[in-house]
């Protein structure tokens, strides 16, 4: 196993603050009358002039090899302690790690509780293929691991903090079995963000992200990538990407490099607001269930301070049934209906409209955007008295 080395031209950024990191993450060494950011290159096939095709790091075909992703996979590998690789949407890079590391009659172990389309692309693709998939809840997955119930696994899944119900698991322990058992562990980063929790520095093989949610953070593209330190497994995954074709196009790398500019800031807001929503939906009667890793109390908590770097923005809790979560919405200025999360909205979504996930009717997934602490704590407070 070979460690791929992080970092884009103008060298690594690993030792400053999340800050710098979030801006300074992929950026080339600075030239005069260079662009101080670079832009989005728009093509597909370029010249090739008398070389052969990839010959000396010429650009070929954008499916294969495109300027502005690398720039865009510099900086998230910057920030995950990796080598990235970039994919259209999050679930295409989900699908690329389960789908590049595995083959029929492979044993695949998903999080129980996990967010459900990686659940409905084992159900629907992989079992049809003779892939073998097992599902264990995540508060599950370390007892699992301890008892060596990983042996003969090819690949173990973890979504930590799971989605939507928050729960953490220990992925030093797990990745510790996985390794004995021999197995490819993915941890899907998407919730924590590589500025909340590393999995890579954990002992991870890879780290998903759907960058749709809080990585970019605006609502306003699809995105994704994988990231390693394995060179053997980048280029499986980079093999198998350009194979089936999930490369982002440069406009969404582009906007995505720009977004993640202000991580940090986000972060740091989303997780005021998280902390003041947990504690008022806690203290009210209309409410039960709050989850949120960073509140005292919460059955994940002692493990999301010694493994996390940070809180976000995302709480859960239930209310009493479909009307109320209706009249809240109806009684809200502030608080959308909408799905995903991590956008500088808040939204507030109703989980059990979609089916996927084995959550009451009343259950609520919270997404604490960029407005201000307080009006989003008075709105919701107004709104939950309406109940």
């Amino acid at each position: 196993m070979t460690d791929a080395t992080p970092g884009g031209a103008g060298g690594s950024v690993r030792g400053w603050g999340d800050g710098t990191r979030s801006v300074r993450a992929g950026e080339p060494a600075p030239q005069p009358g260079a662009p101080l950011r670079p832009s989005p290159v728009f093509a597909a096939p370029y010249h090739l002039g008398d070389l052969p095709p990839r010959s000396g790091g010429a650009d070929a075909y954008a499916r294969t090899e495109h300027p502005t992703l690398r720039v865009f996979e510099a900086a998230v590998g910057e920030l995950d302690g990796g080598r990235c690789l970039s994919f259209a949407t999050g679930m295409a890079a989900v699908s690329a790690a389960v789908l590049a590391v595995t083959g029929a009659g492979d044993r695949v172990v998903l999080p129980a509780d996990g967010y459900y389309t990686t659940r409905l692309l084992a159900r629907e693709e992989l079992e049809r293929f003779g892939v073998r998939v097992e599902y264990v809840p995540t508060l599950e997955i370390e007892e699992v691991a301890a008892r060596g119930d990983l042996a003969g696994a090819a690949l173990v899944v973890l979504e930590t903090p799971s989605n939507p119900q928050l729960d953490v698991c220990d992925i030093a322990a797990v990745a510790r079995a996985t390794r004995a058992a021999g197995a490819v562990l993915a941890v899907d980063n998407t919730t924590a963000t590589p500025l909340g929790q590393r999995p890579l520095d954990l002992g991870a093989d890879l780290t998903v992200g759907s960058d749709t949610k809080a990585l970019t953070g605006h609502s306003d593209l699809l995105l994704g990538h994988v990231s390693t330190t394995d060179d053997r497994l980048y280029a499986r995954l980079k093999a198998f990407r350009d194979h089936t074709g999930g490369t982002p196009g440069a406009f969404e790398a582009w906007l995505g490099h720009r977004s993640m500019s202000t991580l940090d800031l986000r972060l740091a807001r989303q997780a005021a607001t998280a902390a003041a929503v947990a504690e008022l939906l806690a203290a009210h009667p209309a409410v039960t269930g709050v989850r949120w890793p960073w509140r005292a109390g919460d059955p994940s908590a002692r493990l999301a301070a010694r493994q996390m770097l940070r809180p976000n923005g995302v709480v859960s809790a239930e209310l009493a049934d479909e009307a109320a979560v209706g009249r809240l919405l109806a009684a809200s200025r502030l608080w959308t209906a909408a799905t995903s999360f991590g956008g500088v909205h808040s939204t507030l979504d109703r989980r059990a409209q979609w089916g996927g996930d084995a959550v009451p009717a009343g259950f609520v997934r919270l997404s604490c955007g960029i407005e201000d602490t307080a009006d989003l704590v008075a709105d919701l407070a107004a709104a939950l008295d309406a109940l």
